[in-house]
């Protein structure tokens, strides 16, 4: 089964022993970042460095002249990745028998909402998520399909993962995050993504929902919640909070909205790649969950794009309705978190890999070979050597 390893292109440059490093693993392709959102990251194996702090979302290369005259445009790294560090890394890895292929990060911007707040997520009660463009807008739509276009076309790649190509929603790592002081389940979770902007009201107005009407109903929905009551989890739980028509008609037009947007991101990508250029979405089979990994439809997607890469941190059934769908080709990769202290599970590998096979899975992506501890690796080098 084919494995790829995501990658930061500050794991390597400077370092002239981690593209090797890296390719002794037993991975065939890396995964390396061309956009991506802020972090603060380990370096442990590093000889100039050990903590990494990308400050804000920005693109790893140099940008071209496609964004002139723009006021949405994508924000050059500063010194935590000078110049074409994506291009510097990439030329390492390909040097090391890898096959590179590029990692964007789409729909998670907090630098974006800061300046331009216009463009965020707003939710019922007029709370602003900077982190979560509002993939609606006009604006903010072309925005993202012509970076996903140059972010994942990148020279040399050979294919991409497009990460965050949905909606976003509450559930996000935000500095100093201190959210989860009320249980908020699959339900809420759905409630409190739910976009109040002009471009979400009008479309709900397409909907048949009056969108003051709504923002209230949700907010009162919500109420038990704060107080403790507990979430029925599932669409059911969004039914029986919102009541079953209003929430059918607002996921109608979430649905539609990503769907397009993912359509078209995907449709530019193809025409601006080289022939077998493959491209892949992150994906959750649920269409109403958002996040990092946004919902969709496994048979449209299927259709749409060569595949996905699927979260199985918390194990492998999300693979089984996107292997119902699969067509000949389709790439239904298997994503295993192999960092101890980040909760993965690099020592059971071998069984993890055994088990997304049989639910379907065709290749791996392991996450993440610049943060792991040596020890973390071993163990990925053992397994990959058994499989």
């Amino acid at each position: 089964m084919k494995a790829s390893t995501f990658v930061y292109p500050w794991d390597v440059n400077g370092d002239p022993a981690a593209a090797g490093r890296i390719a002794g693993l037993g991975v065939q392709q890396v995964t390396l970042a061309s956009a991506y959102h802020s972090t603060r990251a380990l370096t442990p194996r590093h000889p100039r460095h050990r903590i990494v702090t990308a400050e804000h979302a920005a693109v790893l290369y140099p940008t071209d002249d496609r964004w002139e005259g723009r006021a949405l445009r994508p924000y050059p790294a500063g010194d935590w990745a000078p110049g074409d560090a994506y291009g510097e890394a990439a030329a390492a890895l390909a040097a090391a028998g890898l096959e590179v292929h590029t990692w964007v990060v789409l729909a998670h911007n907090s630098r974006l909402g800061a300046e331009h707040p216009d463009t965020s997520v707003v939710n019922a009660y007029g709370d602003r998520y900077p982190w979560a463009p509002c993939i609606a807008q006009p604006a903010t739509r072309a925005y993202l399909v012509d970076l996903a276009v140059e972010a994942a076309v990148r020279p040399g790649a050979r294919g991409t993962e497009l990460e965050s190509l949905g909606w976003y929603g509450l559930q996000h790592l935000h500095a100093h995050d201190k959210t989860g002081g009320v249980g908020l389940g699959d339900a809420g979770m759905y409630l409190m993504a739910l976009c109040f902007c002009p471009a979400c009201r009008t479309g709900y107005g397409e909907q048949g929902l009056d969108a003051d009407e709504l923002a209230a109903s949700v907010r009162d929905a919500l109420e038990p919640l704060w107080r403790g009551a507990p979430d029925d989890g599932g669409w059911a739980g969004v039914e029986k909070l919102l009541g079953e028509a209003k929430a059918s008609a607002t996921r109608a037009w979430r649905d539609e909205t990503a769907r397009t947007l993912q359509e078209t991101a995907v449709r530019a990508v193809r025409a601006a790649a080289p022939d077998a250029f493959q491209i892949l979405l992150h994906a959750d089979p649920v269409t109403y969950h958002v996040g990092a990994n946004p919902g969709v439809d496994p048979a449209h997607i299927l259709s749409v794009a060569n595949g996905v890469v699927v979260p199985c941190a918390g194990g492998t059934d999300l693979l089984t309705p996107f292997a119902e769908q699969s067509r000949d080709g389709s790439v239904i990769a298997a994503n295993f978190p192999v960092i101890s202290g980040m909760g993965g599970t690099p020592a059971t590998l071998t069984a993890d890999a055994a088990q997304a096979a049989r639910q379907g899975a065709t290749e791996l992506r392991l996450y993440h070979a610049g943060l792991a501890s040596d020890g973390d690796l071993e163990a990925v080098r053992s397994a990959l050597a058994g499989l």
